[in-house]
């Protein structure tokens, strides 16, 4: 990345935490998804179809700018898979045309040198690319050996951040390669996480055995960004609950691609209200109700955003989700999927 560029994005990146620690009346992320088609279909994952068509580019942007008009401080366009849009360049755009921090999340199988330029030029900000084991098998291709060119690719071409996201559980059969993939993305310049798989109500089980290793010696691994504020996932690992304050449908928002609002990818339905509709009396009544499904909530860009909030504003209002705690051993007996 060019030194004015991180600069830049440094400046942005504070003035993002100060709006988040000033107000609580705005929404600080929102995970928008402008396509739910996937070129690939990962055996856990519960977030794609094979057949939807785009959201069109101007209905994208019509509800960018509602974002904006709540005061959205960051978007993160996901899917799906995000490049089979055949305009999200312009998406990326528009966001960053509204003052608002452009994100990214991809399996980055369509990336090609031509398309990282047309990302910088769009203004794109970060990346993150899920890759969840070394060789490609029956439960998920997105693999090392298959993604390492367009990542040497990123390493030389991008300005904008990548962050490198592994996973263990739910049928991922090598907890070690997320060590291989983690030791890689840190070579190359770039940030590593490690994503804990959850159910298709964003719960999990406890890790045990060689995954509770691996998770244990990834927490000390790389760049210290953004995605390493995951101290919600050593309860987890454990098979505790987290006693903390979900503002989903407030501070954060996930938008479907029929335009409705929920809690978060996991919890489609809740509140099921449409974007254009979508009043500072419901992000108030959401910020302030308690979400049935926190204590075991895997979510992790959701416990991020909450953290500008740990300090005030208990949740006074009656429970909404749909997981409650006397459904937590069934949860667990799920079957598991990932974010």
């Amino acid at each position: 990345m060019k030194t004015s560029t991180r600069l830049r994005s440094y400046y942005r990146e504070f003035s993002f935490v100060v709006k988040g620690l000033l107000s609580t009346k705005h929404p600080i992320l929102a995970h928008v998804i402008p396509i739910r088609r996937c070129n690939l279909s990962c055996v856990y994952c519960n977030e794609y179809d094979d057949f939807s068509a785009p959201v069109p580019t101007d209905v994208m942007f019509r509800r960018l700018d509602k974002l904006a008009g709540l005061g959205t401080s960051a978007i993160i366009i996901s899917g799906g898979e995000p490049l089979l849009h055949p305009e999200i360049e312009r998406i990326i755009a528009h966001i960053r045309k509204r003052g608002m921090i452009a994100a990214i999340i991809s399996n980055c199988y369509l990336l090609t040198r031509e398309k990282i330029l047309a990302l910088n030029q769009a203004g794109l900000e970060y990346m993150q690319i899920s890759i969840d084991n070394v060789n490609p098998d029956e439960v998920s291709k997105k693999s090392l050996k298959v993604l390492d060119k367009k990542l040497l690719w990123l390493s030389e071409l991008a300005d904008f951040k990548v962050n490198i996201n592994s996973v263990v559980g739910g049928g991922i059969k090598n907890p070690q390669d997320a060590l291989t993939i983690g030791y890689r993305a840190v070579e190359l310049g770039f940030a590593s996480s490690l994503g804990i798989i959850h159910d298709g109500l964003g719960t999990m089980k406890p890790l045990q055995g060689k995954e509770r290793e691996v998770y244990l010696e990834m927490k000390h691994l790389g760049k210290k960004g953004h995605t390493r504020v995951n101290y919600f996932q050593d309860n987890l690992v454990d098979g505790k609950p987290n006693n903390w304050r979900c503002r989903a449908g407030a501070r954060y928002l996930y938008i479907c691609e029929d335009g409705l609002v929920h809690y978060c990818s996991q919890q489609r339905g809740y509140p099921g209200i449409p974007l254009e509709k979508y009043t500072f009396d419901d992000m108030r009544r959401e910020y302030l109700t308690k979400k049935a499904c926190a204590d075991y909530c895997t979510i992790a860009c959701v416990h991020q955003v909450a953290t500008f909030d740990f300090w005030r504003d208990p949740q006074t209002l009656g429970v909404k989700g749909a997981v409650r705690r006397d459904a937590v051993k069934a949860i667990q007996q799920s079957v598991y999927q990932i974010e």
